[in-house]
């Protein structure tokens, strides 16, 4: 089983530094309260620690990866995932062994962007955040890594 991380950007583009702006240009993160999930690897810990002031990340469970994926949509007629898309688009048989595989990395989600819309867009959350969005995670802030709390955020945003 890989380990998949969830990302969301909860800040805005102004006053971002170039080099920031591409960073989460290629995390396909354009907007405030977009979410991807990417298996954990070198190269997107790289990334992260570049964009780590506006965004937050944590490894998903498998609660929290449903919870995002009732916020995906296809791609014609901006439909919600049911089993019947599922079976028509990808030759899957339900939606409990869509989330089997891609928590065990058989299907990478941000390669289906031929069939979805990406990345996932997610309302502000309830409550408001509990720190300040610029002030690190650890430090009663809200940006960085925040381990499993992820999905207690994505509960709360979904």
């Amino acid at each position: 089983m890989t380990r998949l991380l969830g990302i969301i950007r909860i800040r805005g583009y102004a006053d971002t530094p170039w080099y920031i702006q591409d960073t989460l240009k290629m995390l396909r993160l354009p907007r405030r309260f977009n979410a991807m999930v990417y298996e954990d690897s070198p190269s997107i810990r790289g990334m992260l620690k570049i964009a780590e002031p506006y965004i937050t990340w944590g490894e998903l469970n498998e609660e929290g990866l449903k919870l995002l994926l009732t916020r995906l949509h296809t791609k014609i007629g901006n439909l919600k995932i049911t089993d019947d898309i599922l079976k028509s688009q990808l030759k899957i048989e339900s939606y409990n062994l869509f989330v089997k595989k891609i928590m065990d990395g058989e299907i990478k989600l941000h390669k289906l962007d031929d069939y979805f819309k990406l990345p996932i867009r997610l309302h502000p959350p309830s409550g408001g955040f509990k720190g300040k969005i610029n002030r690190p995670f650890g430090v009663k802030g809200e940006f960085g890594y925040r381990g499993e709390k992820i999905n207690e955020l994505i509960k709360r945003m979904v």
